[in-house]
């Protein structure tokens, strides 16, 4: 149970990856809030104030790749940590990630829309992810929320213009049955810049139901992008 709440609710943050096959893509231009320009990196910093409390760093690589993914065209990303590639999609205003579940909800892919750029501040989007564990119904649901556009915000040192800022809320569902408010409460916040993409995100996480307790704290920083 402990397993499948916290899997749950980490479906919002940047870590999910899912493995497809490839093919090469032709060149591409870059966009207003993600770049997919061939080439082009961006250097994170990961961290994280629970237990192990500590620091790293990772890079993200706009590859030569694409993939048809639910009828959509993917670009691939690869991650410097050795994780599996990731994917992203620009539909007109609209931005995705594909995803895959942690095999304890049973490698579950899901397609996850992250961004709106073209929605007004205060807009809001929900998405539910059925999974099936051991053959109990489990149903999470985000909702996402345009909370400021035209930001101006600085990340280690560096300012970024026309920054929307998304705040995400969890709800979940065990057995049919709605948890209660406080079995899950967030502090969700994200943060993307115009060409840069996401510059950074703050994901904190409080777990209390049934006798489990667990908190997440962490913190994605972009360090240094080179954009293509």
């Amino acid at each position: 149970m402990k397993k499948v709440i916290l899997s749950i609710v980490t479906l919002s943050i940047f870590a999910f990856s899912c493995q497809k096959n490839d093919s090469a893509a032709p060149p591409s231009s870059t966009e207003k809030y993600m770049s997919l320009t061939v080439g082009s990196t961006w250097n994170y910093e990961l961290i994280n104030n629970t237990a192990p409390i500590g620091t790293s760093t990772f890079t993200l690589t706009s590859s030569g790749k694409d993939s048809t993914i639910n009828g959509k065209t993917y670009h691939v990303f690869t991650n410097s940590s050795g994780t599996a590639n990731e994917y992203f999609n620009i539909s007109g205003n609209d931005y995705y990630t594909f995803r895959s579940l942690p095999p304890a909800l049973g490698t579950t892919s899901v397609e996850y829309l992250y961004l709106k750029d073209n929605a007004a501040a205060g807009t809001s989007w929900s998405q539910s992810f059925p999974i099936t564990l051991s053959g109990v119904a489990l149903n999470a649901n985000l909702i996402n929320t345009i909370t400021q556009k035209g930001l101006t915000k600085i990340v280690k040192g560096v300012t970024y213009n026309d920054v929307i800022h998304v705040t995400t809320t969890v709800s979940a569902t065990f057995m049919g049955i709605p948890l209660p408010a406080s079995a899950i409460q967030t502090d969700i916040q994200s943060f993307y810049a115009g060409k840069y993409g996401m510059v950074q995100s703050i994901n904190k996480i409080n777990v209390n139901y049934a006798g489990i307790t667990n908190n997440s704290d962490q913190q994605t920083n972009l360090n240094t992008a080179n954009i293509k």
